[in-house]
């Protein structure tokens, strides 16, 4: 341990820690808007800087040493900070009303805490880049903090963004479109400005509840489910899912249902799948194929290897091709009428849901993606009073859901939720205890081996690009030992999908994660054949796993650079 002095309090911390760190132990946040605790450090910015034993530093960058005496607020450290900000402010544009971060946007917050109020102000005017329809970059607003390449380049292994030097200097290059850029959206998630967000659309949304010939429906994604009280400003899985669907209708939806329906259904398909290929030797290993980020990898860096995918849609993609037939059909409603609206915590589920292979309904199975954060905003438009809102249930035909639906928002809900059925199906036995929670964790690899009357299967969850990456070059050189493998593009999951509430960090994500497995323990039904919803599907419309309605509208093909 080291022992420092900051404003005049001792403090022991280990060493190797930053000044910012120790900072921190001895009760002073020192802001900064290019440092992440997710992230290496930038020191790029210099808002931190420090009075350290005399000299000014940045407290970022700075390892502790015996004997230092830190300062943090003194008027020359204040005026450095103004100062550098400045800079910043400088080339910045001013139109925070017309910017989707503005009031969560980290240097308008440090700017009102440095007490910034005038500063000269030359900003550079440069096209924005909305060529995906998935994530739109601003490059007037970088700050060049680099959190977003760092992110792109070294945890996602992607590659698609790039500093262009000159004047400004700016993250740029290519319209994304032209890139390898997946629109996972994780760029998104650690800019501190708006020079990253999502591709707004809740301006669709509300021609779409205005046009009355429209029946305009909703399915919530799991992972939503547990973090959207963090837009309404409460705790993560605190919100009452009677009170969200009420605050849904009173937005303008019609109907409101549960995408855990179809994350139900889909591991009846992708279990009855697995089987399959385990039995009549199939390709193996089979590739999970919920996360449409993870698709769009796999087709850019490993199109060789797309035999490997489970043919199976996502469960967003399930649930748009099942409302515009089989609930239309039972509701005696033209499905040409019905808009089908999915909340995702994803920004790739926008480029997914407009692909070519999504129109088995005979429309476009699902009209209108909106993420976690565009639900929130749309929520403080209508002013909805929560404490006041009458509960209200979701609608029925695809709005059961059992625990096993729930956890796909976390990483290694997939496969927990698959080896729940797959193990009863081989088996004939009950499983007494559904928890797999060795496929549970935030850790980037995880790996069993289960044994179905005498078969042992061997399975792997891995979760963001760079570790896809890693057990992909095992795929691709034979060298893989696994028999199923869980890929999910974001790092711990969908939970912390690119459409998420910012901040998102490691520990929000933890949150978001034990608020999922704390619903699926408390939910009477946890494995997803006990869905009675499910089962009627199969008896009224679909008939089997993996027949012929199935092949038709749940299933699909990729293909080598789907963009």
């Amino acid at each position: 341990m080291v022992s420092i002095v900051v404003n005049g309090i001792e403090v022991s911390v280990p060493e190797g820690s930053t000044v910012m760190q120790a900072a921190a132990t001895a009760g002073f946040i020192i802001p900064s808007l290019c440092s992440h605790p997710d992230l290496k450090v930038k020191e790029n910015c210099k808002v931190c800087v420090v009075d350290i034993n005399g000299e000014l530093k940045t407290s970022c960058s700075e390892k502790v040493l015996p004997g230092m005496l830190v300062k943090t607020n003194t008027p020359e450290v204040i005026k450095a900070k103004r100062d550098n900000l400045k800079k910043i402010l400088q080339a910045h544009p001013q139109d925070c009303l017309n910017c989707a971060r503005s009031l969560n946007c980290e240097l308008q917050t440090l700017a009102e805490t440095l007490i910034i109020r005038d500063f000269d102000h030359k900003p550079f005017q440069l096209p924005k880049d909305s060529s995906t329809r998935a994530i739109v970059r601003d490059p007037s607003k970088c700050t060049l903090c680099l959190r977003c390449v760092e992110m792109c380049n070294d945890i996602q292994t992607v590659g698609a963004l790039e500093v262009k030097y000159g004047v400004p200097q700016t993250v740029a290059g290519k319209l994304l479109i032209e890139t390898p850029c997946v629109m996972c959206g994780q760029c998104a998630l650690v800019c501190p400005v708006g020079a990253i967000t999502e591709y707004e659309e809740t301006d669709e949304f509300l021609a779409a509840v205005a046009d009355p010939d429209k029946i305009v429906i909703t399915q919530i994604a799991p992972a939503v489910r547990v973090a959207v009280a963090e837009e309404l400003g409460i705790p993560t899985g605190s919100l009452d899912m009677l009170k969200f669907a009420a605050g849904l209708r009173q937005l303008g939806f019609d109907y409101v249902f549960h995408t855990n329906f179809t994350a139900d259904l889909t591991i009846m398909e992708e279990g009855n799948e697995l089987l399959k290929r385990l039995q009549e030797g199939g390709t193996l290993p089979m590739l999970t194929s919920c996360s449409p980020g993870w698709i769009n990898f796999i087709e850019t860096f490993y199109p060789d290897q797309l035999d490997h995918l489970s043919t199976c849609k996502s469960p967003q993609q399930m649930f748009g091709a099942l409302a515009k037939t089989y609930w239309a059909e039972k509701m005696g409603v033209d499905p040409a009428r019905v808009y089908s609206v999915s909340i995702m915590p994803c920004t790739a589920k926008k480029f997914e849901s407009a692909r070519p292979e999504m129109y088995d309904s005979g429309y476009r199975d699902v009209d209108l993606v909106l993420t976690t954060r565009e639900v929130g905003k749309l929520f403080s438009m209508g002013g909805a009073f929560w404490d006041n809102l009458e509960p209200t249930p979701f609608d029925s035909l695809m709005g059961a859901y059992t625990g096993a639906g729930v956890i796909f928002g976390a990483s290694g809900g997939v496969m927990e939720a698959a080896l729940r059925t797959v193990y009863e199906v081989v088996t004939g036995n009950t499983l007494e205890d559904v928890n797999f929670t060795v496929c549970r964790g935030f850790d980037s690899m995880k790996e069993a081996e289960v044994d179905l009357n005498g078969t042992k299967v061997k399975v792997a969850v891995v979760n963001s690009l760079g570790s896809a990456r890693k057990i992909m070059d095992e795929v691709r050189a034979g060298t893989s030992p696994y028999h199923f493998i869980e890929v999910m593009c974001c790092p711990g999951g969908c939970i912390g999908g690119g459409g998420q509430p910012i901040p998102s960090t490691i520990e929000k994500k933890k949150e978001r994660i034990e608020a999922i497995y704390v619903e699926d323990a408390g939910l009477p039904l946890r494995k997803s054949h006990d869905n009675p919803e499910v089962k009627k599907i199969y008896e009224d419309f679909l008939h089997a796993p993996l027949g012929h309605i199935s092949h038709e509208l749940l299933h699909t093909h990729y293909h080598p650079s789907g963009k």
